[in-house]
């Protein structure tokens, strides 16, 4: 049986220090309100619209994406966690507690994200193949005390089947077996998941399948890929409960001159068959606009998933901040009226700081970027580009760069009961003192 170790979730904060902050808070929201009146933007509309977009946090992040698996092994698939930041999550409680702990200074009810790694088996060696939703009984009956949705993910990499860089694209059609029998037995657990806490879990595909020098031959592994996909989704899943998606990528370590799985080759296949497509930020060609491809790919499938990172010269899957980039794609999805249709998860690993920390930084930073996009004036900037005013149109999107977001922003921290501006680092700093602190070899 899982345990909620005493770190608390449902706490609710003192967001600033003394009722004056508390009102100096409110006093700076109304003068924003009234400002941002006048351009047409009703900001309490909008703080009960932000409330309701939920973000899904990456279990990887809290523990450098060793999951709990008994066979052990050096992560592989060009899966790279650098730094060596103390304490982090041991045990399936510590991630589950960590995790609270960072949903708890987060505005809003959000989800988690799991890989099918995360399993907690009991002391047995259970191969990929093998997993059940039995195993992830303690995180389904964790996330329902909270009140949140999970997502999953197959683990297709760090494992003896996939050492030679191709799992669901292999030559040898029994390793190829092996991984659609894993990604079969993942869209069950996600469609358990999914049933039990009556929130559809979306089941993501991604491999690490490619080559580091030129090949050969590039079509069949592209077909076999193909022939995969078709075994593992060929049940059909009610979508309340699971839903679909396949996830490409640019390139990868190891993958540097091919990769099979690449973007062109998922978005066909999820138009053909009318999957999510996952559009992961750190995925492209560092000049190419991630946001531009959200109407696009839209036009073509149901919905979207989005993996939110920050790729540095390579997918390097920093922490989310604030960037141009994030501003884009916040800006996409409200303009274009897309949230409805998109799952918002962020992807991201840093063992160089404090991994509760990352967590509470990239998904404010991804909020904070949603309510940014969702106080501007955006029906009055398509108004003015129908009537052919590009002037006022740039003119406006100018001037709203420096509106009073940031009071807005403050104020929806504080109605949410979480920490307003940097007070939630001291709450990191505290946790970390008296539980991470204590963490070095792993608990008899």
């Amino acid at each position: 049986m899982f345990r909620i170790l005493n770190f608390g979730f449902c706490v609710h904060h003192a967001s600033l220090s003394g009722v004056s902050n508390s009102k100096a808070v409110q006093q700076s929201y109304k003068l924003a309100r009234e400002r941002y009146a006048a351009l047409g933007v009703n900001t309490d509309t909008v703080l009960k619209q932000l409330a309701r977009v939920p973000v899904s946090l990456h279990c990887w992040q809290g523990d450098d994406v060793g999951g709990f698996e008994n066979h052990g092994g050096a992560l592989t698939g060009g899966i790279v966690s650098t730094g060596n930041y103390p304490g982090k999550a041991r045990t399936p409680d510590e991630l589950r507690a960590d995790a609270a702990k960072a949903l708890s200074l987060i505005p809003g009810r959000h989800r988690f994200n799991l890989h099918a790694c995360y399993g907690e088996f009991g002391g047995r060696k259970v191969d990929r193949n093998e997993i059940e939703p039995k195993h992830f009984k303690n995180w389904i009956e964790w996330a329902r005390s909270l009140g949140i949705g999970l997502d999953f993910n197959p683990t297709c990499f760090s494992h003896p089947k996939s050492a030679d860089g191709f799992t669901l694209s292999h030559r040898d059609k029994g390793i190829r077996q092996f991984w659609v029998e894993h990604c079969q037995a993942s869209r069950q657990i996600g469609a358990a998941m999914g049933r039990a806490l009556g929130s559809p879990t979306v089941t993501n595909v991604w491999i690490p399948d490619g080559m580091k020098d030129t090949p050969a031959d590039r079509r069949g592994p592209r077909e076999r890929l193909e022939e995969s996909l078709n075994a593992i989704f060929q049940k059909k899943l009610n979508p309340k409960h699971n839903l679909d998606a396949v996830e490409g990528k640019l390139f990868g370590i190891g993958a540097e001159s091919y990769t099979v799985g690449m973007h062109e080759f998922y978005l066909g296949y999820a138009v053909k068959n009318q999957t999510l497509v996952c559009l992961d930020a750190g995925h492209y060609h560092p000049t190419e606009n991630m946001a531009d491809k959200i109407s696009s790919v839209l036009c073509f499938v149901p919905e979207i998933l989005l993996h939110v990172s920050r790729g540095v010269r390579w997918d390097s899957d920093h922490v989310v901040t604030l960037t141009d980039e994030l501003h884009a794609i916040a800006q996409e999805l409200v303009r274009g009226d897309y949230l409805g249709r998109t799952h918002i998860g962020l992807d991201f690993f840093d063992a160089s700081i404090n991994r509760i920390a990352a967590w509470v930084i990239g998904t404010r930073n991804m909020i904070r970027a949603l309510c940014i996009a969702m106080l501007e004036p955006h029906k009055t900037y398509k108004q003015l580009e129908r009537e052919g005013d590009y002037t006022s149109r740039l003119a406006l999107m100018e001037e709203a760069k420096t509106l009073p977001f940031g009071a807005v922003w403050d104020y929806h921290c504080l109605k949410q009961g979480v920490p307003v501006g940097e007070t939630w680092l001291a709450e990191v700093k505290s946790y970390e003192k008296r539980a991470l602190n204590t963490r070095s070899a792993l608990p008899s």
